[in-house]
């Protein structure tokens, strides 16, 4: 007897920007390799490139522009209030450019997860790159953590790492870390919605059942890629 086809976890991407990571992830759907079922994107900016991306895959692009908002715990009320009109299993910030209300982020605790262009917890926040630069790091990468209150503080389950080389600038190393975002994202995605990855009642990321102590690689050795 066939075995039951594996369910599709609906999901809702976030984004501000240029959605490269979108690309990334509606790509990764369309070879079968993510068990998701992109039910929306919605975007807080009007102008974002990301939104031509989401309407010529065909999927329900709505934008929530928060400039329309007199402050953060309106436009966060009528975003939350647009997500859950989709019923996503998952949020996916992929991109997304504003820092959350508490309430907003309770909301879907353990059902939230974001990219940041860093080895968390080291450089949180902006400017990641010209950082781990100036701090004299050979080692820079990209980490997918769940979201919580704390920015970029959330429990870290998977990362790459990118070596730094010599003659590097802050775009040229974003560059490079991007490329490696576009595979660890859809890999962090994939382990979340086949259940691998969850977060306990304790607020640990877990990794089948057992504990992360630290995030996970996407490989064991430090990457070397252009």
């Amino acid at each position: 007897m066939a075995g039951a086809a594996q369910q599709t976890l609906p999901i809702v991407v976030l984004i501000s920007g240029r959605g490269s990571n979108l690309e990334a992830i509606i790509e990764a759907t369309r070879r079968g390799e993510l068990p998701v079922d992109i039910c929306a994107v919605i975007s807080n900016r009007p102008d974002a490139a990301g939104i031509e991306i989401s309407r010529q895959a065909g999927i329900e692009t709505v934008v929530v522009d928060h400039a329309c908002y007199s402050d953060r715990a309106r436009f966060d009320a009528t975003l939350q209030t647009t997500i859950d009109s989709f019923n996503p299993g998952l949020v996916v910030l992929a991109g997304f450019m504003r820092i959350l209300t508490p309430g907003f982020v309770n909301h879907y605790h353990g059902r939230m997860i974001n990219i940041h262009p860093s080895l968390l917890p080291e450089f949180p926040g902006l400017n990641t790159h010209q950082r781990a630069l100036d701090a004299g790091k050979r080692v820079a990468g990209a980490t997918v953590h769940f979201v919580t209150a704390e920015t970029d503080g959330g429990p870290a389950f998977l990362q790459v790492r990118v070596a730094i080389q010599e003659n590097d600038t802050a775009e040229t190393l974003a560059a490079r870390v991007l490329q490696h975002e576009h595979r660890l994202y859809p890999e962090a995605i994939r382990q979340v919605a086949g259940g691998r990855i969850a977060l306990d009642e304790q607020g640990r990321a877990t990794l089948d059942g057992i504990p992360l102590e630290t995030a996970s690689l996407l490989e064991p050795d430090v990457a070397t890629g252009t």
